[in-house]
């Protein structure tokens, strides 16, 4: 499969503090692609970088399009959603309201209507809470939401950062389950920053170990899980 995204010779950097260096990596169209490694790696803010949230260097190609310099309106209407760290639901708008909002930039209604009805298909839980405000919804039931508010863009790349975090077992197996389907039925692109390496190796075709700001490690998902040297060094288990 041809690339959907290119990355080279990223950089980036908080001020005077330089996170990223020189990294390069690839996404190849519809395909999920894991970024691993420690807190503190860096995972977050390559995902920041692509949507130029952060000061960057380098090039970040999207479809034949430099992402870099542009604004990051500009790049989520190129196709780019992200569910951040921590959700980032709207706590006091209900859920349904929170769904509209990840189409903001459409203009088609019925395409908005059928889409939240789909992500009320996916996650029934989110269709019995629809009048409800996001912020008294579960952990869990908050990153349902995020996911399907940044799919409500219909975009073509998703950015997802540490969609485990905080929660039970079997919620992280149901989302990573419906993310899976979402990649192989819908084709939808992912970007998977994770901690939990057992979980992203599992669901990503190919993976790239990120440590004090550099690639350590990439190949194949399937390659590095099998790998037991890679696993104690690099991933802790």
């Amino acid at each position: 499969m041809p690339d959907l995204l290119e990355v080279k010779g990223l950089t980036a950097s908080y001020g005077a503090t330089q996170v990223l260096f020189d990294i390069d990596f690839r996404l190849a169209q519809g395909e999920i692609t894991a970024i691993l490694g420690a807190n503190g790696a860096g995972k977050t803010t390559t995902l920041r970088a692509i949507c130029q949230a952060v000061k960057t260097g380098g090039s970040v190609q999207f479809d034949g399009q430099q992402l870099v310099g542009k604004s990051t309106e500009s790049v989520v209407r190129l196709g780019v959603a992200q569910v951040p760290d921590g959700r980032g639901t709207f706590t006091a708008l209900s859920v349904e309201d929170n769904l509209k909002l990840g189409a903001y930039v459409r203009k088609d209604r019925a395409g908005i209507a059928q889409d939240i009805e789909k992500a009320y298909t996916r996650f029934p839980r989110l269709k019995e809470r629809r009048h409800q405000q996001a912020g008294t919804l579960s952990g869990g039931e908050q990153q349902m939401l995020a996911i399907s508010r940044a799919l409500m863009l219909r975009p073509r790349l998703l950015l997802l950062d540490e969609p485990s975090f905080g929660l039970a077992p079997l919620i992280v197996a149901e989302i990573f389950r419906i993310m899976r389907r979402i990649n192989e039925e819908e084709k939808v692109s992912m970007l998977l920053v994770e901690q939990n390496a057992n979980i992203a190796l599992d669901v990503a075709h190919h993976a790239y170990l990120l440590e004090t700001g550099r690639i350590a490690v990439s190949g194949p998902s399937a390659q590095i899980k099998n790998d037991e040297t890679i696993r104690r060094v690099y991933l802790g288990y």
